[in-house]
């Protein structure tokens, strides 16, 4: 059997370090800790979807760039031929408005809800 640790007459092992004990947490205020803290804002929000909406923006204007091919389309006898890249930009905008339009008449509906809901709690 072989071992890496030198063995003999003169060879004392080191004791190994006990790990060190946690730091004390400072005692500071309630203000001094909520000075250190950095919160998100709407301007952040902002900054963040503005940023976001750049890149999404890049990426579509790379995806019509390398899609300039005319392609012909036909719906309920109307005959037209646009870009590749642009049709499905444009199929892609028309299904976000009906997802966005499936949406708001839910909450609508929802809101409708709740107010005659907190009618009849009033009165009851």
């Amino acid at each position: 059997m072989t071992t890496s640790e030198p063995t003999g007459p003169h060879y004392e092992p080191t004791p190994p370090i006990p790990p060190a004990p946690p730091a004390p947490e400072p005692s500071t205020p309630a203000t001094a800790k909520a000075v250190n803290e950095v919160k998100f804002t709407r301007a952040a929000a902002l900054w963040s979807s503005l940023i976001f909406g750049l890149l999404i923006l890049t990426i579509l204007l790379i995806f019509i760039a390398q899609n300039t091919a005319s392609t012909s389309f036909a719906f309920l006898g109307w005959h037209w031929s646009l870009p590749l890249g642009v049709a499905i930009l444009m199929a892609a905008v028309a299904g976000a408005l009906v997802t966005v339009l499936a949406g708001a008449a839910r909450i609508f509906q929802l809101r409708r809800a709740a107010k005659k809901n907190l009618r009849a709690a009033r009165t009851t």
